[in-house]
């Protein structure tokens, strides 16, 4: 997994001081506060297992937004943090980014505070979203993040998304970089899980909106919740940009079918590209708000996808590990990585494979091709030297 040691002090620092941030934002009364875990959690099953019952702008209730904005909001600060600072968006002055389905502004917070290597580029975010009161909030905690620093340039968009027509949300602007988080979950959980077709065209539609906001030379980025559904549409996903010219750079090392999507339905159940990561360190604010919801969180988990229209991905020899290290017979361990052969099983001693990261790259030339099969998942098994 990505450590918090790739972020530079100063973004530990900001992202350590979100909860009290927000607090300070968005002080609730405290006739109110009192009741801030049980809707925290009223909002959690809201999007979760209640989700039939979910309004389309469940966060125009003052009640649900300071829910969002004291407990999701950071959560999902602190799981972009563990992606972010690894991706290259190649980013120049004057270039636009469009953020679909943005709420409060995540992604672009979380951009500010884990690149600060962006921070000095003026850059111009249009930031879409159905709910009003979720925009105004998220420009408001950005403000406090960057201490109304005004290099980058907040455009609010308040719109609803139709993927059935892909108009441009920027006007005249076309995006380097277009990106949606959390957002087309909203909008496929409604498909069964056994209607692999239905995915597929929900794929198509959300490939050709997004493409429909980008420039000729541009990356998208589209970061979901790491559960099985999740992973076969960015499956899905991917196929549709491979097809329209965008190629896969991460986390794909290649432009082969994804390994999770050729087994059997079966076998998809247990195997699907998502990454995982501790929460150990989190701020304790944050923790103990956690507690008092009753939803503890001891990892977190995404699936996402990044391409580009400029980039090109060759078949090279490279594994991306992209799973947790577990125990193998013979007191050794493994990490399921992927690869233009498919999915392939790193095994070896414990220490040695404890000290490899989930989104770590991996020559392939440094690796043993043994003769065995990984029963459970039919992976190659692929020795550490």
């Amino acid at each position: 997994m990505l450590s918090k040691e790739s972020l530079p002090n100063e973004s530990r620092r900001l992202l350590n001081s979100v909860p009290a941030l927000i607090e300070k934002t968005f002080p609730i009364p405290g006739r109110f506060r009192n009741t801030l875990p049980s809707d925290i959690r009223k909002l959690s099953g809201l999007l979760t297992n209640n989700r039939g019952e979910r309004a389309l702008s469940y966060l125009g209730r003052p009640n649900f937004l300071s829910a969002y904005l004291y407990w999701f909001l950071p959560w999902n600060l602190w799981r972009l943090s563990n992606l972010l600072p690894a991706l290259n968006f190649n980013l120049s002055e004057g270039d636009v980014i469009t953020d679909l389905g943005c709420g409060p502004l995540t992604f672009t917070s979380a951009l500010w505070i884990t690149r600060p290597d962006l921070r000095k580029i003026p850059l111009e975010f249009y930031c879409v979203d159905r709910t009003a009161s979720a925009l105004e909030a998220g420009k408001k905690f950005f403000e406090a993040v960057t201490s109304d620093d005004d290099t980058w340039k907040i455009h609010l968009v308040r719109k609803d998304i139709n993927l059935n027509q892909p108009k441009a949300a920027t006007a005249d602007h076309k995006s380097s970089l277009v990106c949606a988080v959390n957002f087309f979950n909203e909008l496929y959980e409604r498909v069964p899980h056994n209607n692999l077709e239905e995915l597929r065209r929900m794929a198509q539609k959300s490939s050709n909106f997004m493409r429909t906001q980008a420039s000729e030379k541009s990356s998208i980025l589209v970061i979901e919740p790491g559960i099985p559904q999740s992973g076969k549409f960015i499956a899905l996903l991917r196929d549709t940009f491979m097809e329209a010219g965008h190629c896969p750079t991460s986390p794909c090392v290649h432009t082969s079918k994804c390994p999770c999507m050729t087994s059997s339905p079966k076998e998809q159940k247990n195997k699907w590209c998502h990454f995982a990561f501790e929460t150990a360190d989190v701020p304790k604010d944050l923790r103990r708000l956690s507690v008092s919801a009753k939803l503890p969180k001891e990892r977190l988990a995404l699936s996402y996808l990044m391409t580009s229209t400029t980039a090109k991905t060759e078949a090279q020899p490279l594994v991306r590990v992209i799973s947790d290290a577990f125990p193998l017979p013979g007191s050794r361990f493994g990490r399921y990585g992927c690869s233009a052969q498919g999915l392939v099983l790193l095994a070896g001693e414990k220490k040695r494979i404890e000290k490899i990261r989930a989104m770590s790259i991996i020559n392939q030339n440094e690796l043993i091709l043994s003769n065995n099969i990984d029963k459970k998942s039919g992976a190659v098994i692929l020795e550490l030297q």
